[in-house]
């Protein structure tokens, strides 16, 4: 699928600063869109978001400050918005619970105050995560219908977020036929780029690139693993149908790897990480009453229905796309060319 529809779009993207926003920006330049984002600042050092050098489409502000976001929301008239700002991390929400909360329950609400003042047609991505889902440690891959939950803060503040969205689309969008909104999840994506911290692929990369040891909190949990690539695309072709068609509004799509992608341990990632890298060492520490769930995968099989859409790379291509943007990086090869040419690499997929 190509995403001429783009071409010349006026596109905002919230938390364009992070792993996931830094690459849809850089995908949305290519595609010759007029992208701007909004972010509060840039998360870590290394950035994704300064090597491709986007600073020159910038506002710096807090979406949780309404009447800043309102006021530059109306004023740029998007035809399409990517909500990707938030805490991010499990680990943190349990240190910085109201940070948790505030961002990302109220700052998506103030995402939906500014849409309900643009009078113009425009299709709203509001991105939450996998962890939305109440986790009861089952096999099967969640589907969009099952029940939402929560046990730690980031979990729930998603989970959350999720019921307002689907309150606010039915209380105040219900007949405004412009503004068409959409949840998309996704988690558990790797790639080129990433240095967040608490996370087993950037923990790697950052430990083995200094000859360090990393450690490994919980090897045997399993995820569904993925490109960044690929929910990204998940989010190009829902907006592109949102946006020609109103029977997606209020609806939620996973974006995941596909069932037949063979399920891979925290380890296994490790050990499969490992063959592309000189000399890696790991070291398992366990740690007791974990709050990070050991199960967790999605039902993709309405994106495929609605949408058209499935992943197309195996996790074992996923994570050798990774290592190769990774040992470029720290070959010297510390340019927006490794982002830009898998991106180009990538699209020759697409069919």
């Amino acid at each position: 699928m190509k995403f001429t529809c783009f071409n010349k779009k006026k596109i905002i993207i919230t938390g364009h600063t992070g792993f996931k926003g830094s690459w849809l920006f850089a995908w949305l330049t290519k595609l010759n869109a007029d992208v701007v984002g909004i972010s509060n600042g840039i998360p870590t050092n290394p950035s994704h978001f300064n090597i491709i050098n986007s600073k020159r489409k910038t506002f710096w502000i807090d979406i949780r400050e309404q009447k800043k976001l309102e006021k530059k929301i109306i004023s740029f008239q998007p035809d399409f918005i990517f909500h990707l700002a938030a805490q991010s991390l499990v680990f943190k929400s349990t240190k910085n619970p109201v940070e948790t909360w505030t961002t990302n329950l109220l700052g998506t609400i103030n995402v939906l105050e500014s849409i309900r003042k643009l009078n113009k047609k425009c299709a709203v991505v509001l991105v939450t995560s996998d962890k939305c889902y109440e986790n009861l440690e089952i096999d099967r891959g969640y589907k969009e219908n099952d029940r939402l939950g929560g046990s730690d803060p980031y979990s729930a503040s998603k989970a959350s977020t999720e019921i307002m969205i689907k309150s606010y689309i039915k209380t105040f969008f219900r007949g405004n036929k412009k503004i068409r909104i959409a949840t998309a999840r996704a988690g558990n994506v790797i790639g080129g780029g990433d240095w967040s911290d608490a996370r087993i692929i950037p923990d790697c990369v950052k430990a083995w690139s200094k000859k360090k040891t990393i450690i490994i909190r919980s090897p045997d949990s399993t995820r569904p693993w993925q490109h960044v690539l690929e929910p990204l695309r998940g989010y190009l072709t829902l907006a592109k149908n949102l946006y020609y068609s109103e029977k997606l509004h209020g609806e939620s799509f996973n974006f995941g790897p596909s069932t037949l992608t063979k399920k891979k341990k925290v380890i296994d990632v490790v050990k499969y990480f490992s063959q592309f890298w000189v000399s890696p060492k790991w070291k398992v520490v366990r740690i007791k009453n974990s709050i990070e769930t050991k199960l967790l995968s999605l039902d993709c099989s309405k994106a495929k229905k609605k949408l058209g859409w499935s992943s197309i790379l195996t996790s074992g291509q996923a994570l050798e796309l990774t290592s190769e943007w990774y040992n470029n990086y720290y070959n010297k090869e510390k340019s927006s060319k490794n982002t830009f040419s898998q991106i180009n690499s990538y699209e020759k997929k697409i069919k």
